[in-house]
C-alpha cells in the first residue's frame, strides 16, 4: 500500500476593499512614505472596515471559494483548521464560527494560535489528520484581522500589519505529492519581545490595562528582526538539507511577508534569486497568518504540478519554521 501524503488540491484568499497607503499613514502618525519602504517594502495593507466585523468575515469567502474551486459542497468538509491570533472573541473558536457560517455542517474546526507561523502549524497539523487515513477534505485557512489589535498612534508597529486571509484544502495522495516535510519550532522566551500586553488571564481587560494602551501588538523590532532573519533561514536551509533540495530544484520560496529585508536574507541564505520567491508585501502589508496562503492563491496560475516549494515563516513568542511541499497539480488548468 502506497503512502498516503496530504496534497494540496485547491486555495483561495480575500483581502478588504479598503486600502490604507503610506500616504494615509502620514496623516496619523508621524512617517513618510519613503521611512516605510525602506524599512519595510510595504505600499499599502488592506483595512476591514465595518461594525462587528471580525477574522471570520475573512475566512468565509476563502472557504467557499475553495469550494467552489474543487467542485464540493461545504458539507464534503471534514475538518476546518483556522490559524489566527485575531480570533472573533476568546471563545468559541473562529474555526467554529466559520463552519456555521457556511454550513459545514458535517465539519468539526478548531484554532492554533502560533501567531505569524500559525499557517504552518495548521497546515502540518491537518496533514496529519490526512495521513492517519482519518479524513478526506480538511481546511486550512490561516487569517488576522490585525487592525483590530494595532495601535494607530504606534508608528512602530502600524506601519506593518494589515488584514487578511488564506486557505488551502488538503486531500489524501499516493503519488507523493503535498506536505513532503516540515521543521517547527517555538522558543518562548520570545514572548517578551514581541506580544500583547493584557487581555489574557494573566492580566484580564480592565479599566487600567484600556487605558494604558496594552490591548495593541506591542514590539521590540530591533530584536525580532535579529531573530527572525537567524531563525526563518535555519529553518529553510534545514528543509533544503534533509530533502536533498538546492536552489535549482526549488521552484518558489513562499516566505511570511513580514519584512522585505527578511525574506531577502532567507532567500539568500538558500541561494535563490528573486525571480523565484513569493512576494505580495508590498500591496498587503504583514497579515500575519494570512500571508503565506495569499502568496499560494495569488501565484496559483503559476504554480506546475511537482513543483517544489519551501514555505518558511517566523511570528512572535517566538514561533518558526519551514515546510517542504511538492505541489499536486497545474494551476493555470484551474
Amino acid at each position: 500500500m502506497s503512502k498516503i501524503t496530504a496534497a494540496i488540491t485547491a486555495v483561495g484568499g480575500y483581502v478588504p476593499d479598503y486600502v490604507l497607503t503610506n500616504e494615509i499613514l502620514t496623516t496619523m502618525v508621524d512617517t513618510s512614505d519613503e521611512w516605510i519602504t525602506t524599512r519595510t517594502g510595504i505600499k499599502e495593507r488592506r483595512i476591514l472596515k465595518g461594525e462587528n466585523m471580525g477574522t471570520s468575515e475573512l475566512c468565509v469567502p476563502v472557504a467557499l471559494e475553495i469550494c467552489k474551486k474543487r467542485g464540493i459542497a461545504p458539507t464534503d468538509i471534514d475538518l476546518l483548521i483556522v490559524a489566527t491570533v485575531t480570533p472573533d472573541m476568546l471563545f468559541p473558536s473562529t474555526a467554529n464560527v466559520v463552519t456555521d457560517k457556511i454550513g459545514a455542517s458535517n465539519a468539526f474546526g478548531f484554532d492554533i494560535s502560533a501567531a505569524c507561523s500559525g499557517f504552518l502549524y495548521a497546515l502540518d497539523t491537518g496533514a496529519r489528520f490526512i495521513e492517519a487515513g482519518r479524513y478526506k477534505k480538511v481546511m486550512v485557512i490561516g487569517a488576522d484581522k490585525m487592525s483590530s489589535i494595532i495601535d494607530y498612534s504606534d508608528r512602530t508597529t502600524c506601519i506593518i500589519f494589515g488584514d487578511g486571509a488564506g486557505g488551502v484544502l488538503l486531500e489524501p495522495n499516493e503519488e507523493g505529492y503535498g506536505l513532503v516535510d516540515s521543521e517547527l519550532k517555538s522558543d518562548g522566551h520570545g514572548r517578551e519581545y514581541l506580544h500583547m500586553k493584557a487581555g489574557g488571564s494573566a492580566k484580564p481587560a480592565s479599566a487600567e490595562t484600556v487605558a494604558n494602551r496594552e490591548h495593541y501588538v506591542y514590539q521590540e523590532g530591533k530584536m525580532v528582526f535579529k531573530y527572525a532573519v537567524a531563525n526563518m533561514s535555519a529553518a529553510a536551509t534545514e528543509i533544503m538539507r534533509r530533502n536533498n533540495l538546492t536552489a535549482d530544484n526549488i521552484a518558489y520560496l513562499v516566505p511570511h511577508q513580514a519584512n522585505l529585508r527578511i525574506i531577502s536574507a532567507t532567500a539568500n541564505a538558500m541561494g535563490l534569486t528573486e525571480d523565484k520567491i513569493m512576494i505580495n508585501i508590498q500591496r498587503f502589508g504583514n497579515t500575519t497568518a494570512g500571508t503565506i496562503p495569499l502568496c499560494l492563491w495569488e501565484w496559483e496560475k503559476q504554480l506546475k504540478k511537482g513543483d517544489n516549494l519551501v514555505l518558511a515563516a517566523f511570528g512572535g513568542g517566538f514561533t518558526w519554521g519551514a515546510s517542504y511541499i511538492k505541489w499536486a497539480y497545474d494551476g493555470d488548468k484551474v
